[in-house]
């Protein structure tokens, strides 16, 4: 198999079985995050934009405790436009990945690359004065995770332009993909908490009124902080270039295992938590 670090990347037809496995695992993976991630984005200007441009920015407030304080115009527009960017980001972090587009589209790549780089970058810092200057739900284990995956983001932002100006390209796309992993760390946290609540039928591990638990702590710890999507990640980089046979079928079962929950997640966030406030 190739050392491309593309998600889509199609194997030889004469690949090892074990090989074929593993794309076709990351494959399945990138279909269900890419059509997660795409009605997150629709969700996202739906309930946002509506509320705009009806002037019911108090709306906000049901999904962002202190997103919309009357009179604080400053901290309003700046959630506001944290808010487009990350819309921008769930719908144009995917494009990125599809080799299809690099391949016949590479102006558009090129172009919305910059964008989304940029644009992590401006979103994670913002993410981060919010945090610490108007609070939030939750612990101070679970700010100071978030506030680490912010750090995260900006460190791959920068190594992801830096390879690319460079033309480095492989080094460049495995800091994409990384980059690409810390990016939704929110949205792994929201599908993975639907898919617990729909798994144990409610709230286990955690107080829902407060926002904090056992559970919320590990999940925030392993979202946020220590990240196991890159972890994933890095195994999967790893079984690409070493095409060892067992190591590749254990990673497959991994990413399949992992592609399943965020299935029952996505399902869960839609139905319980996106359709229902539009």
């Amino acid at each position: 198999m190739t050392t491309n670090t593309d998600v889509l990347q199609p194997p030889k037809v004469d690949a090892p079985f074990a090989t074929r496995i593993l794309t076709f695992a990351a494959s399945a993976w990138l279909v269900v995050a890419t059509v997660g991630q795409w009605l997150f984005g629709a969700y996202i200007l739906l309930f946002y934009g509506k509320s705009t441009l009806t002037g019911d920015f108090e709306r906000w407030n049901n999904v962002l405790p202190h997103g919309y304080i009357e009179g604080d115009w400053k901290g309003n527009a700046s959630v506001g436009i944290h808010i487009l960017l990350a819309a921008i980001l769930v719908i144009g972090g995917p494009l990125q990945l599809i080799p299809l587009v690099r391949q016949y589209w590479p102006r558009f790549h090129r172009w919305l690359g910059r964008i989304y780089v940029i644009t992590a970058i401006v979103v994670s810092t913002a993410g981060l004065i919010m945090v610490w200057t108007r609070g939030g739900i939750g612990d101070v284990v679970q700010h100071v995770s978030i506030s680490m995956q912010a750090i995260y983001i900006i460190l791959f932002a920068l190594l992801a332009i830096r390879y690319a100006r460079t033309r480095q390209f492989a080094k460049h796309r495995a800091w994409a993909l990384r980059l690409f992993m810390v990016v939704n760390g929110v949205w792994f946290f929201r599908v993975e908490l639907m898919a617990w609540l729909l798994i144990n039928g409610g709230p286990v591990g955690f107080d829902p009124n407060t926002f904090t638990g056992p559970f919320l702590t590990a999940i925030s710890v392993f979202t946020y902080a220590i990240p196991l999507s890159l972890i994933v990640l890095e195994m999967y980089l790893y079984a690409q270039k070493k095409q060892n046979r067992t190591f590749s079928l254990v990673t497959s079962t991994l990413i399949l295992l992992c592609t399943i929950i965020m299935g029952i997640g996505i399902v869960g966030a839609t139905m319980g938590m996106w359709l229902p406030r539009l």
